[in-house]
């Protein structure tokens, strides 16, 4: 742009990439919660158990807590009911192009899900690769034969795309997961592509 003076001045063009910088956990929320308001499912994140043990108290309202530590190692990130079923799922971002490494993931956090899936409930993973905002439902089945036949140490994103679910990013739901979970158990049976 010219002005009178002859200054040149630079108008920024600023692209917006929509769903980037809001966060999976911020998708989660918003699609669970408009879950709950549609009388659709009923999943909350769960609460992380942390135990305090140290707490000043300048007066009664500013109270703040100064130390507290982890009581037990947490299972996984979401818990509810959809259909009668028990559903129990947690969810990863990462920045890689390429693959998931399995380091985001912990071993009690996958027992956890494998003991979910032997007593009749739905338990998966949602991944989100956020340099390509790709999101992936891949369930516990897939997630532990993986693991039962790879030594990798991270899982690669032709798996995702191949063993997974991609979930499309919506208005609302944000993240509709339900839409794979129903076409996975309700809708047809298990396993289907």
């Amino acid at each position: 742009m010219k002005y009178p003076t002859g200054v040149k001045k630079s108008i920024h063009k600023y692209n917006s990439y929509g769903n980037r910088g809001m966060g999976l956990e911020n998708d989660l929320s918003t699609t669970n919660e408009f879950y709950r308001l549609n009388d659709i499912a009923i999943i909350y994140k769960k609460p992380t158990p942390i135990t305090i043990s140290k707490v000043d108290y300048p007066s009664r309202l500013e109270a703040v807590i100064k130390e507290g530590y982890f009581r037990t190692p947490s299972t996984t990130d979401y818990n509810g009911i959809y259909k009668g079923k028990y559903i129990d799922f947690e969810a990863k971002e990462v920045a890689s192009k390429t693959a998931f490494p399995l380091y985001n993931i912990h071993d009690h956090q996958i027992k956890h899900l494998e003991n979910i899936y032997r007593h009749g409930g739905i338990g998966f993973i949602i991944v989100r690769f956020t340099t390509l905002n790709k999101t992936f439902l891949l369930t516990i089945e897939c997630l532990l034969n993986f693991l039962n036949n790879s030594k990798r140490k991270s899982i690669p994103l032709e798996y995702f795309e191949k063993n997974g679910y991609i979930i499309k990013d919506r208005y609302n739901p944000r993240v509709d997961y339900l839409e794979i979970i129903n076409k996975l158990y309700f809708d047809g049976g298990e396993n289907e592509k």
